[in-house]
């Protein structure tokens, strides 16, 4: 059998591909909305339409707009944000299906590790202590948030910019994604892409991925076809 050698980067590429916060985000959706006086609620059907698309703030906006209402979406996107960080502190969800076992298979060998999301630092930084029960976050060589760069995805910059970080040639990794935005953004790159929906993205199109997976293993993050 031919050897195969492991990519020299895993990249995890949005907070639920870690612990899957996808409806902890939706339910602070709706809260924000509340103390905000909108009589708005996304209900899952319609949170799992809006995922086809990136970014929290552009939803709010673009339902405002076809609603005709006027909002300030950058108020109640900061809202929700508020809320997510304290729900995910006081009920933290556990880590994905192989997610620990791959990292500390993937480091032992030799693999850089990063988190490269669009989110903010603040979110970054309260996933990473409500799993740290069940992963250490010096695990990681590089974390990339929004603040890291100007364009979020789909645009392939965090990408970019963790593999010029981390000095691995993007043939040399692995992405690994739970949204079609992500998926994007990692082709984008050039970056051979896992997709591992969550419970909301699960029955998107991510026909661009290179395979879809339930869990996380290290032997499909090795594998290179």
């Amino acid at each position: 059998m031919e050897h195969r050698e492991p990519p020299g980067a895993l990249l995890f590429g949005s907070i639920s591909t870690i612990a899957d916060t996808s409806e902890l985000q939706r339910e602070a959706f709706n809260e924000a909305f509340a103390q905000h006086g909108l009589d708005w609620t996304w209900d899952r059907e319609d949170y799992r339409a809006m995922l086809a698309s990136s970014g929290g703030k552009d939803r709010i906006a673009s339902y405002a707009a076809d609603r005709g209402d006027d909002v300030d979406a950058e108020a109640v996107h900061a809202t929700k944000s508020e809320i997510f960080r304290r729900r995910l502190t006081e009920n933290p969800p556990p880590l994905r299906d192989g997610v620990a076992d791959t990292l500390v298979n993937a480091k032992e060998h030799g693999m850089r590790l990063a988190l490269v999301t669009t989110t903010s630092p603040e979110n970054v930084r309260a996933l990473l202590d409500a799993a740290s029960a069940e992963m250490d976050a010096v695990l990681f060589d590089l974390v990339v948030d929004s603040g890291d760069v100007s364009a979020p995805k789909p645009d392939g910059a965090a990408y970019r910019y963790a593999l010029d970080q981390l000095d691995v040639s993007a043939q040399r990794a692995v992405a690994v994604e739970d949204n079609v935005g992500g998926v994007h953004a990692a082709a984008d790159a050039g970056v051979r892409c896992l997709a591992f929906p969550n419970a909301n993205t699960a029955g998107h199109d991510f026909s661009g991925a290179d395979r879809v997976v339930d869990s996380v293993d290290f032997a499909a993050v090795a594998a290179r076809s």
